[in-house]
């Protein structure tokens, strides 16, 4: 039995969430605030045994304004509007699971149909008497100031204080149809708590994030776990390990009662003359009684060696700590779950562990080998002493990069806001969907994004907004160039290095993110090269004739070789009826802006995504269009260049930078001839360029100026 789905309404951010369980481990992961801990938390209010307290500002802000407007604003009410906050449990059982306890769940005599619908409500008991009372209340507190700011301000207060009178619980079970894999809501039948069970149902348990662990000098937090693991194996009665603890505490009291007899002998017969004890009557004695509980609990310490010394567990790091606190909570909850120290009581149907951010405090090879292993640790701790196993699903929320990369790519969920109110979840696997066609029958696109990401680039998932680059050039200088647009426009309040930018190397290759970037629905600005190129007519050797296409000067061509322009521009492309450089090249900077619709990704004034390529240029009132960086920066900069050329020591030739024309009114060589027959190492030029920068106190790089094409990208995406 398990839990394949989970949907909440109106609890927080969450207004309608969908998320999809997998059947050992999900991973949910998203930038902070996006509502990974709201999830847990209604799971926990909802759900566990024990219960927790819903709170006014638990409701989603849509819900407050509606109750707002109805209570305040005196608005109409209907059935129709949100009633509370709402939690679907989607319930998979088996021919081989026992039913017992979900039976009070079945709508649906369907042998075929294996699915259950939990719904769990806390909802409005009746809206008129929470008006009544509220209207009651601020006529005692208004004392004539009325004014609809005043009544708004008292409202809160009245529901953060009294909201729980109003609202109640409701077990709900609903029709599903199997054919539709859809529920019928008409369709539905009112629980009984009591009759229901939940916690035969559902175990729930949670590690928290902020977890009881530190190093400070008399924290014993890890000790204190070794305690509360123990009371969950103790009652293995045949465990071989315990029966050897029995028989040695058996021996120290034999051995600490002959000690205490002499240590006591003098206050105990002073004990016998006050009692009035005679000899050969009632013996009072002190004997060792040592329990296995009161001696872990009070006589265990957690250590470590340090060569041949025992240092105190505060010692430790406390990435250390954080890991064997995670590792000792999961195997006691394991415990707990197994049920195995308590006969009244047997394994819930479906236990569920959340653990909160295990990466916190830990470097990045601890967070590797956490993920690695978790699923290890968690299968050893499903079976019982029976041999049967117990089922339990693990939901893991993250923010590392690191731990993302050694996650299996089909256990993320993916988290996102898409507005004040909402959050969306998302399925990693289903990109593997959207990318498959026939085109590409085995969905290496696919397979590569999957290794690409997982292997490289995790952080984009955590991230604000994307660049995808050409290459190394553009990775070295590409946090000057941001740094230079900071220092010197500085009219938007938030830096480009203030927010919060992954950087992606894609080359020429970036549709292959196509979908990703749809997927994940962020900023993106996509740097890359026009790449212009020209016809070559060549005969091969059996004397046909074969076109090819060679690197030329934009003016000199008609198109490009740069993949991801004809894709990006696919649609436009295919009607002009010019060339596809005359297309590019006169794009505005509203024209290179993109939005996903319909499955391709199409011009729109608020787009997701830009396409930055190399535009017009204008030196000395001379125009040129660039077609690589190199190029665009050489155009711009040149003589910048020709100051620093002795320090240049990536560039050969350096003659042609300032050779001339007989009337010595030209440059020989163009930007792009430099760019082609100059440069020695291109991972060198951008270093060079760094390295013979200076400062005006405005900019750290003002003798030198970014090319137009990367500016123009830069500020769509600190604007946007």
């Amino acid at each position: 039995m398990k839990i394949v789905t989970v949907k909440v309404k109106n609890y927080r951010a969450l207004k309608e969430i969908s998320v999809d369980w997998q059947d050992q481990l999900s991973l949910v992961i998203g930038k902070n605030n996006c509502g990974k801990t709201s999830f847990i938390s209604v799971m926990m209010k909802l759900l566990s045994e024990k219960g927790r307290t819903i709170h006014y500002d638990d409701f989603n802000i849509d819900f407050k304004k509606d109750l707002l407007d109805y209570v305040v604003k005196n608005k109409n009410w209907n059935q129709e509007q949100a009633q509370g906050i709402e939690l679907y449990l989607y319930i998979h059982y088996t021919d081989k699971d026992d039913i017992s306890n979900i039976a009070p769940l079945l709508m649906d005599l369907d042998p075929n149909n294996h699915m259950v619908i939990l719904k769990i409500e806390y909802v409005l008991k009746d809206i008129n008497n929470l008006k009544f009372d509220f209207d009651d209340y601020y006529e005692k507190l208004s004392e004539g100031r009325k004014s609809n700011k005043k009544k708004r301000q008292l409202f809160d207060r009245f529901m953060r204080d009294k909201s729980g009178k109003y609202f109640e619980t409701i077990y709900k079970t609903i029709k599903y149809d199997i054919n539709s894999k859809t529920l019928d809501e008409k369709v539905y039948a009112i629980i009984d708590r009591n009759a229901l069970n939940i916690s035969n149902i559902f175990s729930i348990k949670a590690i928290d994030a902020k977890r009881d662990t530190d190093n400070k000098e008399k924290d014993n937090s890890l000790s204190s776990l070794s305690n509360r693991y123990y009371e969950h194996v103790k009652g293995d009665s045949q465990d071989p390990v315990l029966q050897e603890l029995e028989s040695q505490l058996l021996k120290a009291d034999n051995e600490l009662t002959n000690v205490y007899s002499k240590l006591f002998k003098d206050i105990l017969g002073k004990v016998r003359k006050f009692g009035g004890i005679k000899e050969n009557e009632t013996i009072i004695e002190i004997i060792s009684s040592l329990e296995q509980r009161n001696l872990v609990k009070e006589n265990t310490t957690l250590m470590y060696k340090n060569e041949d010394y025992d240092l105190p567990e505060n010692y430790n790091g406390l990435g250390y700590l954080n890991l064997i606190s995670i590792i000792f909570q999961i195997e006691t909850i394991m415990a707990e779950f197994r049920c195995e120290n308590e006969e009244t009581k047997k394994p819930a149907d479906i236990n569920i562990l959340f653990i909160e951010e295990p990466e916190a405090h830990t470097h990045p090879q601890l967070q590797y080998i956490f993920i690695k292993n978790i699923k290890d640790l968690l299968d050893s701790g499903k079976t019982c002493s029976d041999g049967t196993s117990i089922n339990v699903q693990t939901i893991i929320t993250s923010h590392s990069s690191h731990i993302v990369s050694e996650c299996d790519f089909d256990d993320i969920k993916y988290f996102s806001r898409v507005s004040s109110s909402q959050i969306v979840s998302k399925n990693l696997n289903s990109l593997e969907v959207e990318y498959k066609d026939e085109s590409d029958p085995d969905n290496k696109r696919f397979k590569f994004l999957k290794q690409y990401l997982t292997l490289n680039y995790a952080e984009v998932f955590f991230s604000d907004k994307i660049i995808l680059y050409e290459g190394d050039t553009e990775r070295i200088l590409l946090p000057a160039m941001m740094k230079k647009v900071d220092q010197e426009e500085t009219k938007i309040d938030t830096p480009l290095l203030s927010q919060n930018i992954s950087m992606v190397v894609a080359g020429a290759n970036s549709q292959l993110f196509s979908k990703f970037l749809a997927f994940l629905g962020i900023k993106t600005l996509i740097i890359t090269d026009i790449d212009a190129v020209k016809e070559k007519k060549k005969k091969d050797k059996n004397g046909n004739m074969r076109i090819s296409y060679a690197e030329c000067e934009v003016s000199k061509g008609k198109k490009t070789s740069n993949n991801a322009l004809k894709y990006y521009f696919k649609e436009p492309l295919s009607h002009w009826k010019r060339t596809q450089l005359n297309f590019l090249i006169t794009r505005d900077s509203s024209q290179k802006v993109l939005e996903y619709k319909d499955g391709t990704w199409k011009q729109g004034k608020i787009g997701q995504l830009m396409v930055a390529y190399q535009t017009k240029e204008i030196v000395d009132g001379k125009e040129y269009y660039p077609r690589s960086f190199e190029d665009a920066f050489i155009y711009c900069n040149r003589d910048f260049i020709i100051d620093h050329l002795d320090s240049f020591n990536c560039l050969k030739n350096t003659s042609y930078f300032t050779e001339k024309s007989q009337s010595k009114k030209e440059y020989t060589y163009s930007a792009f001839e430099l760019a082609k027959n100059c440069i020695k190492s291109k991972p060198a030029f951008p270093m060079e360029i760094l390295l013979n920068s200076i400062s005006d106190g405005v900019s750290d790089y003002s003798n030198w100026v970014i090319p137009p094409y990367i500016k123009e990208g830069l500020l769509w995406l600190r604007e946007n």
